[in-house]
């Protein structure tokens, strides 16, 4: 099956104490390479989270966004700073002893001083951990799936070019088969009229001669480039069709289809398989862009 490497979705979940959000966004990458965004609230969650991905995506750049809004008045908590406390009464002892100051530290005294009472708010309990981490968990899961299903929609359109343009390489090969053959025959005949031309001159040893026709020949037969041909389009089929990610396989696979396209510009004679060849590199590399699509 062949799945787009872009794609676009959102998930959301609520409960009485926050609201979550998720965006999930991919695009072409030659890699797997996740990128992942979350509240420091949910930062023990991120390699959980990394796992989740790497279950709906092999292939391409993610971008998983991951956003909790708190609800309600959030509970807080005025902590003393013990050490800085211990520290300002010792002082205050001393400045009495010496006859500075009189009286005790007062609460007044230690607010005035920064840091000494800080103010924050309450760390959620653990049964509201576990109940946020496993709404973050279905919210991913959600917006993964509907950005699967739209990379499987995308990837049947891309799928469709492909298939078109695979069948007119298969149109072209067959084509090149045929006009590979003509320029052999007709380049046996120009030398064959060489030689007849040549037999006038006693020193020309027609053995020889005919040794060098029929390698002449040989070397502009492209049978076997024309055969693996169709084999890497018969692959082709069958990776496609293969429900894992076919994307890098198809793209090593075009690397060998365009060096036996290169072989046979070289070695077929004549200009009808030329001007072939040059259409087949060009439909080869339209493949090639869109494959870059393909996770």
């Amino acid at each position: 099956m062949i799945k787009s490497m872009t794609g676009f979705a959102v998930g959301s979940r609520e409960l009485d104490t926050a609201a979550l959000g998720v965006t999930a966004r991919t695009v072409n990458h030659r890699y797997l390479d996740i990128q992942v965004r979350i509240p420091p609230l949910l930062a023990a969650q991120e390699a959980e989270l990394r796992g989740v991905v790497q279950r709906w995506v092999a292939r391409g750049r993610v971008e998983l966004a991951v956003t909790a809004r708190l609800l309600g008045q959030p509970e807080v908590e005025a902590v003393l700073n013990d050490p800085l406390v211990d520290a300002l009464s010792t002082s205050v002892e001393q400045a009495r002893a010496r006859g500075v100051v009189t009286g005790g530290l007062t609460a007044g005294d230690l607010l005035r001083f920064p840091q000494a009472v800080v103010v924050r708010e309450r760390d959620m309990d653990e049964a509201g951990r576990a109940a946020l981490g496993r709404a973050v968990t279905e919210a991913v899961e959600e917006a993964l799936r509907d950005l699967d299903a739209m990379r499987v929609r995308e990837g049947g359109y891309l799928q469709a070019d492909l298939d078109a343009r695979c069948l007119t390489i298969a149109d072209l090969v067959t084509r090149l088969e045929t006009a590979a053959e003509s320029g052999r025959t007709e380049l046996v005949s120009r030398l064959t009229t060489r030689v007849e031309e040549l037999r006038v001159q006693p020193a020309v040893e027609e053995a020889v001669v005919a040794q060098e026709i029929v390698r002449f020949a040989a070397r502009s037969d492209v049978t076997e480039e024309l055969t693996r041909l169709r084999g890497h389009l018969a692959h082709w089929s069958t990776l496609t069709g293969s429900a894992e990610p076919c994307g890098r396989k198809l793209d090593f696979l075009l690397q060998e289809m365009n060096r036996e396209v290169n072989t046979l510009g070289a070695k077929a004679e004549g200009a009808a398989a030329g001007e072939l060849v040059v259409t087949a590199k060009a439909e080869l590399e339209k493949l090639r862009e869109q494959v870059q699509n393909v996770e």
